[in-house]
């Protein structure tokens, strides 16, 4: 029986190869592991998996301190004889944090960073017609020499991104260059009337003779029609890797125009000897040119275009990072469709396939690495460190050198609360890095440094900052007094928001909007998430030397250590939750102000019980004008300011309130509506009122009197102590009893969870 299987997988390897013999092959290795590891709950793990995995995509999201070690993949394939002429490599796209990689036992080689892809060539350490054991040791445990070392962000362990097992002729374009495709598209001197690209080819002979080899660029349109060519010879000597570089010019290129337009071109290098094909690698082209006006903001194609972006992690509920292309899709699309131009790739280096999505999507990427501080450090002052965060910023270029849709390259986020000339001295050395390997893109950095002056953000040729005004601190319109102080006492800097926001929960709503403070606390109401957005957005938007901004963040994602609005291990100051399933108010106010699509959004939709019979009622619309309709009488028709409109004073009636908007666009009629209760009652006001405020100080006061009371009892100073704590006690609990049981009461009647609005 084994040796049937062993004669199939030969079979099916043959009708691989034969189609394109003398050309690459690429076959998916992502099914049939097994896996070995532990997690917080179970000491021996041991089961079969299929890639993308992770062994944090539960634990990590019960709140807890997840598990941080190590796991062992394996994986049993047949190589055939047939490829014993063939060069053979290993592709893993991502694998948290530190990868050790083995074949029969033969060590192969060590990866350190989870986020950038990594190939090891293996031609060597496989044994022909016969099965091969391939061993991945991964370990997630914190280390002081790989990046991150901090960050607001779980660190999920595992292969969890794809393999592949990459076959190629003996000279191939070589994947072992930072895992690059071997293949760069520079481009120069790009205006509307013409380009010139320079295809730069990195040739790998594995021969034990040099060899005169050809090297061919063809550049294709988006209908596969061929526009330019160019071909260069070139000798490589045995065993060695030589670039060439062939220069193409295209008049009148139809250019890579963002979301407006987002053309791409293709290009082919085939490598030839002797006028056989050996090697072939695609890329996509988008052919664009850019710049940053200190005062005017940001310049694509000639054009002014205010990046109206979000922050995105690469975390999803119920897979955490082990995503596969669908949750890419989704996220792609939710994004398109709240009308953003831009996403800031928060804070590392993310799927190929979510870059390629940005390409045909037309956003604006700002792609970094991941040199996090947040309130940790960040940074360890040894040189196994700066090895690894340039090591990781070259791989995060040259592995995504050819997607158009990146415009910058990210150095640090959140770094360098207090000055330290190590840490400038890191930087500026990323910085000239950056520059070597890719001139054509400038460098950005994301601040939580107020002071204009400070020295590392001169480093950077953009400097954006992470403000938190509304949440954290001060007033949500007083973003825009920080930014023109910035600007006036820098008016080189070229400003950017980095990040800016606030939680929100679906499930939980006021009438009287108010900051939650402290911040953290377990009061997280949508509605005041929504105002805050309100406020920063008009100050970035009515200030023209702001490059761009983006909202952090797109998507509730996973952080172990969060206990904030109602959810527990996670931060809730996504536009959607984590599983993608609810938009929150503050998605369809972005919508209203970016999208062409007609919007109109009735807020506070979620706020199916009212406290009040007098009410705001808000409304975001994109609309030409809005009327609002209560129990089928109209309260009036508005336009607002930016897509919001704002009726005060709306009358509820008891019961169930039917309230409708109305609009119109381009002769069309748009509506929304909700269903509001309002039920006047003594003993539903002291429900929601003890529920939202009163239960934990109660339980703590419980457990206070409890602690008072041994305390007395220890000191034996009470007389008839018995008696009085057991009254003190009873009576605590018989209200606490009474307010769940009208919660329950109330909510059965009417079919609403109260605990909804509740702290519990």
């Amino acid at each position: 029986m084994k040796r049937i299987h062993k004669l199939l997988v030969s079979v099916l390897l043959v009708c691989l190869i034969l189609p394109a013999a003398g050309q690459r092959q690429t076959i998916s290795l992502i099914k049939d592991w097994n896996f070995k590891g532990s997690s917080i709950w179970e000491e021996s793990i041991n089961k079969k998996v299929n890639l993308p995995h992770t062994w944090n995509s539960h634990d990590a999201a019960q709140g807890y301190k997840y598990y941080q070690g190590k796991g062992i993949y394996t994986k049993n394939y047949f190589v055939d004889n047939s490829l014993f002429n063939k060069r053979l490599f290993l592709k893993f796209e991502g694998a948290q944090t530190v990868a050790d990689v083995s074949i029969n036992g033969k060590y192969i080689g060590q990866h350190r960073g989870g986020y950038s892809a990594f190939v090891f060539e293996i031609t060597n350490a496989v044994n022909f017609d016969e099965e091969n054991i391939l061993e991945v040791k991964v370990d997630n445990s914190e280390t002081e020499d790989v990046l991150p070392l901090g960050g607001d962000f779980n660190i999920y362990g595992g292969i969890y991104r794809p393999v592949e097992l990459l076959i190629t002729e003996k000279a191939c374009i070589t994947p072992l260059d930072f895992a690059s495709p071997g293949m760069f598209l520079v481009q120069k001197n790009v205006s509307k009337e013409s380009a010139e690209i320079e295809v730069i080819s990195k040739i790998s002979n594995g021969k034990s003779n040099n060899e005169n080899f050809e090297i061919e660029a063809t550049i294709k349109d988006a209908s596969g029609n061929i526009v330019q060519s160019g071909v260069s010879s070139l000798l490589v000597n045995a065993f060695e890797t030589k670039q060439t570089v062939i220069p193409i010019n295209i008049q009148n290129p139809h250019l890579w125009n963002g979301i407006e337009n987002p053309y791409l071109y293709s290009v082919v290098v085939q490598l030839k000897e002797d006028g056989k094909v050996l090697d072939e690698v695609t890329q996509p082209l988008g052919i664009r040119y850019y710049s940053t006006d200190a005062e005017k903001g940001f310049y694509l194609n000639g054009e002014h275009v205010k990046i109206k972006g979000v922050s995105r992690h690469n975390d999803f509920a119920g897979v955490a990072s082990a995503l596969k292309s669908k949750h890419h899709r989704i996220d792609m699309e939710l994004i398109k469709e709240m009308g953003a131009n831009g996403i800031r790739l928060a804070h590392y280096q993310h799927s190929d396939f979510f870059y390629s999505l940005a390409d045909t999507s037309g956003m604006i990427v700002w792609a970094e690495i991941p040199f996090v501080g947040s309130d940790q450090q960040g940074f360890h002052d040894s040189e196994e460190f700066q090895k690894n965060a340039k090591q990781q910023l070259q791989e995060l270029i040259r592995q995504n050198y050819n997607h158009p849709s990146i415009l910058f390259w990210g150095l640090y986020n959140e770094i360098g609360m207090k000055y330290d000339s190590t840490l400038t001295s890191i930087i500026t050395d990323l910085h000239q890095l950056a520059i070597e390997e890719d001139p054509s893109r400038p460098t950005v950095a994301a601040t939580f440094v107020t002071r204009s002056a400070d020295p590392l953000h001169k480093i950077p040729e953009m400097i954006a900052w992470n403000q938190y005004y509304g949440w954290y601190y001060s007033k949500p319109d007083k973003l825009g007094d920080f930014l023109d102080r910035i600007h006036k006492e820098e008016p080189a800097y070229k400003i950017g928001v980095s990040e800016y926001g606030a939680g929100g929960s679906t499930n939980q709503h006021e009438e009287k909007i108010r900051r939650p403070f402290p911040f953290f606390h377990e009061w997280h109401p949508e509605e005041f998430q929504a105002t805050v957005h309100e406020g920063n957005w008009k100050a970035i938007n009515d200030r023209p030397f702001v490059w761009g901004s983006f909202v952090w963040n797109m998507f509730d994602f996973g952080s172990h250590f969060r206990r904030e609005g109602d959810a527990i291990g996670i931060n809730d100051k996504g536009m959607v939750s984590y599983d993608r399933k609810r938009k929150k108010d503050v998605f369809y106010f972005y919508k209203a102000n970016w999208s062409e699509e007609p919007v109109i959004r009735i807020c506070n939709s979620r706020f199916a019980i009212r406290e009040k019979d007098k009410i705001k009622v808000k409304i975001y619309s994109n609309l030409e004008n809005v009327e609002l309709f209560v129990n089928g009488k109209s309260a009036g028709t508005q336009t607002g300011e930016n897509a919001t409109l704002v009726w005060e004073n709306i009358s509820l009636l008891k019961g169930n309130n039917r309230v409708k908007a109305v609009g119109q666009k381009n002769e069309k009629t748009y509506s929304h509506s909700v269903v509001w209760m309002y039920e006047k009652s003594a003993a539903i006001s002291f429900a929601i009122t003890f529920l939202r405020w009163l239960i934990k100080p109660f339980i703590v006061l419980l457990l206070a009197s409890t602690m008072w009371f041994i305390w007395l009892l220890f000191k034996k100073r009470v007389k008839n102590w018995r008696k009085i704590s057991v009254i003190f006690l009873l009576v605590l609990m018989v209200l606490i009893l009474v307010a769940i049981a009208v919660a329950q009461i109330f909510g059965a009647r009417f079919g609403i969870n109260l605990f909804e609005y509740s702290l519990i």
